[in-house]
This record gives structure tokens, C-alpha cells and sequence, in this order.
């Protein structure tokens, strides 16, 4: 069978993206709790390749992310990135796992309760390395305030919920920002005082954006409250400063 990715091809037409998707895998997260948490992850990898190559062999994708089983976390995320990379002969290379993340958590009566937050890690690598962390907050539908008279009050149930996304100064616990996040949620995603109307999504996104501001982690964030308690999508977003430079070598513990 011939090598057709070491084929010389003369049409310099670059691949922008040639790869393997939606690959179900085990991987391992840090916990603050418990040091770390297995979890299960969906992983996209690809590469850039240059004009003289025609393709890759799509089993080396697969190779390369079986060296790494049960290894998988967010402080070996570049080893996998420069064997991708260098074994495939690429410009650039792309890893994206997206992966449920666990938090114990204990409510007003000691209950305790299991709470899923969906993550992902979009890490790149073309002459230095790049991580996004993405985190879905739910934001539950539980009134402040009793409405008065025989105003019923609104219902328990998912109200929205916060995406955030952040590029990392220095190492921040994945708990600890979800902390962040839910305490503001707390505060200042409530009802008003006679229950009826809920506060604007811009009162939500203005309060955790200037919380954002003064996290020293941080290099980059982007924040998303949604409203999907109508049957459709209201929405707000800010963000800090352009992100395409900055170069992440961080998480690391």
C-alpha cells in the first residue's frame, strides 16, 4: 500500500483540518476533594498539515491517544499535543475533550448532592500552546421572595444557565471558579422581593464580569448568561481582551 501522506503533492493546496471525532475515552481531572476524578470525555483531535502533504494515516490519532490511556489529564494535554504534532509531520495540532465534571455538594438540610458541570478543554499547539477551559453553570429557578397575597409563586426548575470560558495566568482550581460563579448566581440571580420578576441577565453578567476583572489567573475570559425560562434564549455576553495571542502553559500542578 503506498505512503500517500509522504507523497510529494505539487498543487500546494493546504489541509486546513484533517483528524478523527467524537472518540468516547476515559480521561482523569484534578480535584481539589479528592486530588483527582475519572470521568469519561468526548475527544476530537486533528492537525494542520503543510501543502507537500497529501493526508495522514488516521490511525496514529488513535495510537498516539492509547500511549497516553489512563494518563489522560489536564497536565499531560501538551505531551499529546507534541507527538501529534511531530509524528504527523503538522503545522499545527488540536485536542478537544468534553467531559461532565462532578462536585459534591451538601443543601440547607445536609443533604447530599451529586452536581454535574459540562466542560471542555480546547488545547493547541503550533509554536507555543494554547488552553481554553469552557464551563456550563446551571442556574436554578429558586425564588427569593414569596410573592404577596394569592400571587403564586414561580415555579422550581432550571432557569438558565453561565458559560464561562477563561485562558488561564497560573494554576486555578476547576471547584474554585464554580465556586465564584455560584456564589454571584446566588446573590444576584434572584427574584425580586415580592417574587415575581426575575433580574435581567444583564445584572447577572454585569456582577460576574467585574468579579472577573480582578482574578489575577486569569489572562482571558468570556462570559454567557442565558435566560432559557420562556421556551427561548435570552442572552448576554462580555469579554475581556482579544485572546488569539495569548500563549497558555499553565494547570500545571
Amino acid at each position: 500500500m503506498k505512503d500517500i501522506q509522504n507523497q510529494l503533492d505539487h498543487r500546494r493546496i493546504d489541509i486546513q483540518k484533517v483528524g478523527v471525532k467524537t472518540i468516547t475515552y476515559p480521561i482523569t481531572v484534578l480535584d481539589k476533594a479528592q486530588s483527582s476524578q475519572k470521568t469519561v470525555a468526548t475527544i476530537n483531535m486533528y492537525v494542520n498539515l503543510p501543502h507537500q502533504f497529501k493526508g495522514t494515516h488516521m490511525s496514529r490519532f488513535i495510537e498516539i491517544l492509547n500511549r497516553y490511556h489512563g494518563k489522560i489529564d489536564i497536565r499531560q494535554y501538551h505531551l499529546i499535543l507534541d507527538e501529534m504534532k511531530h509524528r504527523l509531520d503538522a503545522e499545527s495540532a488540536h485536542l478537544e475533550m468534553i467531559f461532565p465534571f462532578f462536585l459534591q455538594r451538601t443543601n440547607g438540610q445536609d443533604t447530599l448532592q451529586i452536581r454535574r458541570y459540562d466542560c471542555a478543554m480546547h488545547c493547541f499547539l503550533e509554536k507555543e500552546k494554547h488552553l481554553r477551559l469552557d464551563i456550563k453553570v446551571p442556574v436554578a429557578a429558586h425564588p427569593t421572595g414569596a410573592g404577596g397575597g394569592d400571587r403564586e409563586a414561580p415555579a422550581v426548575g432550571l432557569w438558565g444557565n453561565v458559560l464561562v470560558r477563561v485562558r488561564f495566568n497560573r494554576f486555578m482550581w476547576l471547584e474554585d471558579l464554580i465556586d465564584i460563579v455560584e456564589d454571584i448566581i446566588l446573590t444576584e440571580a434572584g427574584f425580586s422581593p415580592d417574587g415575581s420578576v426575575r433580574k435581567p441577565v444583564e445584572t447577572l453578567l454585569d456582577k460576574l464580569e467585574r468579579t472577573f476583572a480582578r482574578l489575577p489567573e486569569l489572562a482571558w475570559y468570556e462570559i454567557t448568561v442565558e435566560d432559557e425560562s420562556q421556551g427561548y434564549s435570552l442572552f448576554a455576553r462580555a469579554s475581556s481582551t482579544d485572546d488569539t495571542q495569548l500563549p497558555i502553559d499553565v494547570m500545571q500542578r
